[in-house]
This record gives C-alpha cells, sequence and structure tokens, in this order.
C-alpha cells in the first residue's frame, strides 16, 4: 500500500501538474528553456542530496533497526513539501522551486527505507512478483488520484473552484492527503526484519558509520553486486529522467496541456497490468532478460522521441497521436523496469544489511538522476533544440544493457546472494 501512497507524488507532482505549472505559472514569462533549465536542476539538486546521504542513512537504519521511523520521518518532509505548494502565488517561482526540491527529497529518501523492507515480506521466490504487484498497485493507486485531480482541473466549477488555477493548487495538497493517509498499513503492519531496536540514536549514527566504511571495503568482493549497480545507475537515469521531463519536453516542442495530461493518464492506467506482466516473464523467462527488454522499449521511446511531432501514427487505416503511442510505450515498460531491478538486487545482497545495501543502490540510481536531467536541461539550453537532449539519453539505456548482460549468474538465471568469502557469484 506504501507504492499506492508514494505514487501520488509520483503522478501528480513530478510527471502530472509541476512541470506544468512551473512553466505557465510560477516562471511564467521566462524563456523555454530557461524554465526547463530550472526544473532539471531541481531534481539534479535533490538526487545528489539524497544520493550523498542514503548509504550512511541505510547503515544508520540498520544499526538502530530504524527503517520504518527512518521511512515516516522521509514521508513527513514529503507530505509537508507537497501540502506547501498549495500555498505558493503566482510568480513565486523561487519558492515553487524549493518546496519541490525538498518534497522530491522526501519521496528519494522514503525510497530507501521502503525499499530495503522487501525482503522482510518476500521470500526469494516470491520477490519479482511482490515487487511488480506493489508497483501495479502504484499505478492504480496514483492514477485514480491523477484522474480526479484532472477531472478538477478541466471542470474547476464542479468541484468549486474558482478556475483551472485553483484545482492545479488544490491537487497538491491532496498528494499530501493521500500520501499521509495511506502510508498508515505499512506503518502499522509491516515489521521490522530484525527484533526491536538496542542501540540508540547516538550510537546507531557511530555503528551506522563504522558499518558504512566497513561495506566499502569489502563490497569489491561482491563483484556481480557492483557490476548491477554501475549497469543499473547508467539505466535507471534514463528511466527517471523520462518520468521527471516528459512533460516539460511536450510542452517545449508544442503539445497542449490537455493532450500530455491524457498521456500521462494512459502511463497510469495501461501500466497496471503490464507491471503485473513484467513480474510474471521476471518469474517465467528470467529476471535479467525481462529487465533487458524493458531497456530496450526505452531505447525505442529516446530514439521516437526525438523525432516527435504533431503528426499522428497511422496503423491499420487508425490514427493514434504519437505522443500517446509513446506514452502507451512507456506504460508497457515503466513499471517493470523499476519492479524488477529491486527484485533483482534484492536476491543478491545479504539480508541483515538489506538497508545499508539498498543504500547503494538508491545512492546511484540518484547520482545517475543528477545527469539525466541536467544533460537535456544544459543540451537543449546550449542547442536551443529540447531534442537534442532526449536523444542524448539513448546512450544511458545502451551503457546499462551492455553492462547488464556482463553480470554473472548462476545457470538457472536467479542470483543469490553472495557470503563476504565469494570472489563472484
Amino acid at each position: 500500500m506504501y507504492d499506492w501512497a508514494n505514487s501520488a507524488f509520483a503522478t501528480t507532482v513530478i510527471a502530472g501538474f509541476f512541470p506544468i505549472f512551473f512553466k505557465e505559472y510560477w516562471s511564467a514569462g521566462l524563456p523555454v528553456t530557461e524554465s526547463t533549465f530550472l526544473l532539471s536542476l531541481a531534481v539534479s539538486t535533490a538526487g545528489l542530496l539524497v544520493a550523498l546521504c542514503a548509504p550512511l542513512l541505510g547503515a544508520i537504519a540498520d544499526q538502530g533497526n530504524a527503517r520504518k521511523r527512518f521511512l515516516l520521518l522521509s514521508t513527513g518532509i514529503g507530505v509537508f513539501a507537497s501540502g506547501g505548494l498549495f500555498l505558493v502565488e503566482q510568480g513565486s517561482w523561487q519558492a515553487a522551486w524549493l518546496l519541490y526540491a525538498l518534497g522530491t527529497i522526501g519521496f528519494l529518501t522514503a525510497q530507501i527505507f521502503y525499499d530495503s523492507l522487501l525482503v522482510s515480506v518476500a521470500s526469494a521466490k516470491d520477490l519479482d512478483r511482490v515487487s511488480s504487484q506493489g508497483y501495479a498497485l502504484g499505478y492504480l493507486g496514483g492514477g485514480l488520484l491523477f484522474l480526479f485531480n484532472v477531472i478538477a482541473v478541466l471542470q474547476p466549477d464542479l468541484f468549486g473552484f474558482s478556475d483551472a488555477s485553483a484545482a492545479v493548487r488544490f491537487s497538491f495538497l491532496s498528494v499530501a492527503l493521500w500520501w499521509a493517509v495511506f502510508s498508515i498499513p505499512l506503518i502499522r503492519n509491516v515489521k521490522e526484519p530484525h527484533p526491536a531496536p538496542t542501540l540508540g540514536v547516538a550510537a546507531s549514527v557511530r555503528q551506522g558509520a563504522k558499518t558504512l566504511l566497513a561495506t566499502l571495503a569489502r563490497i569489491r568482493m561482491y563483484r556481480s553486486v557492483v557490476l548491477f549497480l554501475v549497469a543499473y545507475w547508467f539505466y535507471i537515469d534514463g528511466v527517471d529522467t523520462v518520468v521527471a521531463m516528459a512533460v516539460d519536453y511536450g510542452l517545449s516542442i508544442g503539445f497542449e496541456r490537455n493532450e500530455l495530461i491524457t498521456a500521462l493518464l494512459l502511463v497510469q492506467f495501461v501500466g497496471v497490468p503490464f507491471a503485473l506482466l513484467m513480474g510474471f516473464l521476471g518469474q517465467r523467462w528470467g529476471t535479467r532478460r525481462t529487465i533487458l527488454l524493458c531497456i530496450g522499449v526505452y531505447l525505442a521511446v529516446t530514439v521516437l522521441g526525438a523525432r516527435l511531432d504533431l503528426e499522428p501514427y497511422s496503423f491499420f487505416g487508425l490514427e493514434i497521436r504519437k505522443f500517446y503511442f509513446l506514452a502507451i510505450l512507456v506504460a508497457t515498460a515503466q513499471g517493470g523496469i523499476q519492479a524488477l531491478s529491486r527484485a533483482f538486487y534484492a536476491r543478491i545482497i545479504p539480508q541483515e544489511t538489506a538497508a545499508e545495501f539498498f543504500g547503494f543502490y538508491n545512492m546511484l540510481g540518484k547520482f545517475a538522476a543528477i545527469v539525466g536531467p541536467l544533460l537535456v536541461g544544459v543540451v537543449g539550453r546550449l542547442t536551443g533544440d529540447p531534442r537534442m537532449g532526449i536523444q542524448s539519453l539513448a546512450l544511458l539505456f545502451i551503457i546499462g544493457g551492455a553492462l547488464l548482460l556482463a553480470v554473472r549468474t548462476p545457470a538457472n538465471g536467479a542470483a543469490r546472494a553472495p557470503s563476504p568469502a565469494q570472489a563472484d557469484i
């Protein structure tokens, strides 16, 4: 249910209304490439801060058995920032930028501790299925709230709003409420994988720092883990950048706001069955093969996206707008690549230090997310053409896929957690 809860921020804020509202309301009057650069800077700044802190926070949480407490704190930061966007007035892009960055920090940090709880609620054989079900619920929950907010924006009179802008501002408040309320099932019912903590806060920090240094010293012994993390670093960069910058890119090349919102709704609801399908394929066909399939889909998205125009595609006499077609392509792979990466990684790490190892997992993902948005923003600003930035993302998927192919796994395709004495798996 936490996927259901926090996906509201990912859909309504990150992918949906914030890029539109930031460009048209809070930073109105700025050049298109300037507002894109500011948005990419917010995403990258949040990612950098989380990346620098993630491994240490994970180690501290492991030592104090405090994964849920850190999750609650991070969620609180995200909920506060989301609600705060409701209060930001037109033209105040600095306040909107700051709250967006803060909310993204809360969202990303909470994900570290949430991901680390996966090994405590699912056995090794069920990791693909449980992780994929979580992402499917996230698509559904985030999509339902986003659908409500879209209707409110398109028909503000039905809900008592003075105009569409008032409805958009309310949507940020709705995210805060949704995120807070639907986090309660996890907080109440999911147990820590270890007994109650015996270390205090100060002792947990000291021991966590020592554990982090020890892990850095011995992580070279987990060669397949390291290689997978590097591969993940590249390909998830492209995934996160597509999520964060797609609407801004669509606006930059001339698509209307309502068309982009419709495309986002397609992603949410088409993504539900495909997240489940990818989980099924991961179990039947192999997790790595299915991740590579998803990477191939994203590679096609970047190539087609760089050539996107307002003309429709024609299929057997039926016409479909190109942005909608790309949205459907993204929906087939987005949930699957995230869920299966999480499941693959959970298999090859020591369960007793899951939060610490997921700290590294999220750290590398967030370091990659620094490069991707900046790549799109800077290249677009320098060339004056946002298509060039989108095109550059193809390289990230190619490198990530090639490195993933090099990860050595047992003959049955299912990686096992290595012991410190093993040089490889």
